[in-house]
Parts: structure tokens; sequence; C-alpha cells
């Protein structure tokens, strides 16, 4: 039995996932969605969250302005649902998972979003996406 790997195996169990965060290296164009960003967003990601009942996506789009008020959404939250811009949300404190409910009452794709987050046309986004053979 090799006591040096028996050693380092028992090491990196005592790891914990958040070990391996580099919050200080940058990814261009990567929005690190952290628990900064969760609180930042909480009321946000709260409000999409609710559109998972078709009761309180006839009341946002019956009066948007309103509803984001009942949810207690921010100056910039508010900017970005009325612009659509998914990708301000995001930097808004927007979970990606949350804002897909909002997306999908105004019948956007995944597509959509895409090209938002690349800065490009759905159309080249698609391009793209064929190029890579996705």
């Amino acid at each position: 039995m090799n006591v040096a790997s028996e050693s380092t195996i028992e090491e990196t169990h005592k790891l914990l996932p958040t070990d391996f965060l580099h919050h200080d290296l940058p990814i261009p164009g990567t929005y690190i969605f952290d628990g900064e960003a969760a609180m930042k967003g909480y009321n946000l990601n709260k409000m999409c969250f609710s559109f998972n009942s078709a009761e309180n996506r006839a009341e946002f789009q019956k009066d948007e302005d309103a509803y984001c008020r009942k949810y207690g959404l921010n100056d910039e939250q508010r900017k970005a649902i009325r612009e659509r811009n998914v990708l301000a949300m995001i930097h808004a404190g927007g979970c990606i998972y949350y804002l897909a409910k909002f997306a999908g009452i105004f019948g956007l794709t995944v597509q959509d979003v895409g090209a938002q987050q690349r800065g490009i046309s759905v159309e080249e986004f698609k391009k793209m996406l064929k190029a890579q053979d996705r």
C-alpha cells in the first residue's frame, strides 16, 4: 500500500468545492453568480419564480411596473425588465434559471438569450452554433 497516495486522497477529500473557486481569475465575458449576486438579485429572482403560476404571469402582463414594484425591484432591474434585456438582468443579480421563466412569457428562446449574452444577432448566434455542430 502506498502511504503517500493514501495521504493525498485523504487530503483531497477534506477540500470543499469552494476551494476550487478562483474569483480573482476573470474569464472575459463571464459574470459569476455568487452569494453577492444572489443577494443583489433576490427580489428579481423571486419575481421570476412567481411566473410558474399562470395567474401571476397574467398579472405581470396586465401592469408590468406595478408587478415589479410589488416585488421591490430596483431601478436597474426594472429597466432591464422593460427592455427585455436578459444580460442586464444577469448583471442586476438575476439567475438564468429564474430568468428563463421571464423569457418564456415573451417567447424568447435559448438562442435569443444566447445572442444577447454574446452581443450578436440571433441569426449570427445560430450560425455560430451550426459552425460548432451544435
